[in-house]
């Protein structure tokens, strides 16, 4: 990794309907992986990076362009960009791999990263006993179900998946119902993250999902990070080699 870095982010929620700037923040993501691209070394998107995405046979939602094709530049130059589905865009199937060259993550990755240990995710779905919200996961990712999902006309299958978007924590002022940090014992990634620890080590837990951007040592040499988002925070995570640190875009004014 000589001079090279690895970098993570995730909650970008492109083409909220709720939301009035996502030309402007998709701008600046954009602006941001080209000021990143000629010093990474591998990229990793952790989820929602759109609000909603579906691949039809022939179809994909429309916007969005100059985020793929600066994927496609990274891609193009060797970089390696690891996509992971959030609970947003959880049906991108194969034309993100095939037409921007990413590598699809559908679960959690475990892998080593220049001699430290990683466990990359989204962050969703990660407690047990919340059977109502794993049902209806497991429901958005049956192939069954989702092949039914292709029946519906575009026009309105978008529109519906734009309406159930509405009720989730995004807010039509830009913002985030992001809860503050509800400590050790209710935050479902910490326990999440504490459990693997009884297993074995782990030296770097990095998810999104929590729209809160954290870095936590859990034990000596162990941490649970959180990349934030790029709706209030504009946060990321950023790998030297030897540490991570979450940092913060200077956003212009």
């Amino acid at each position: 990794m000589q001079g090279k870095k690895v970098y993570f982010l995730s909650d970008a929620h492109l083409g909220a309907k709720l939301l009035k700037d996502n030309r402007e923040r998709e701008i600046m993501l954009v602006e941001f992986l080209q000021s990143i691209r000629p010093d990474c070394s591998e990229l990793y998107l952790l989820g929602d990076m759109f609000d909603f995405w579906f691949e039809y046979k022939y179809v994909i939602p429309k916007g969005h362009v100059r985020f793929l094709g600066e994927l496609a530049n990274f891609t193009d130059q060797g970089i390696k960009v690891h996509f992971f589905t959030g609970n947003h865009d959880i049906w991108a199937f194969d034309y993100l791999a095939k037409e921007c060259g990413v590598i699809l993550h559908t679960s959690i990755l475990e892998t080593s990263i220049n001699g430290k240990s990683f466990l990359i995710g989204h962050g969703d779905g990660l407690d047990p006993n919340d059977k109502g919200y794993l049902f209806l996961r497991n429901a958005f990712h049956n192939r069954f179900l989702q092949r039914c999902f292709r029946f519906i006309h575009p026009d309105w299958g978008i529109a519906l998946a734009n309406k159930w978007s509405s009720h989730s924590r995004l807010k039509g002022n830009g913002q985030i119902e992001a809860k503050g940090y509800l400590g050790d014992d209710k935050e479902e990634i910490v326990i999440y993250c504490r459990n693997i620890l009884k297993e074995h080590h782990v030296d770097y837990f990095i998810f999104g999902h929590r729209h809160l951007p954290l870095n936590l040592e859990l034990e000596p040499n162990s941490h649970y990070i959180n990349t934030g988002d790029w709706i209030t925070h504009f946060s990321y995570a950023m790998f030297n080699g030897e540490k991570v640190t979450i940092e913060k875009i200077n956003r212009k004014k």
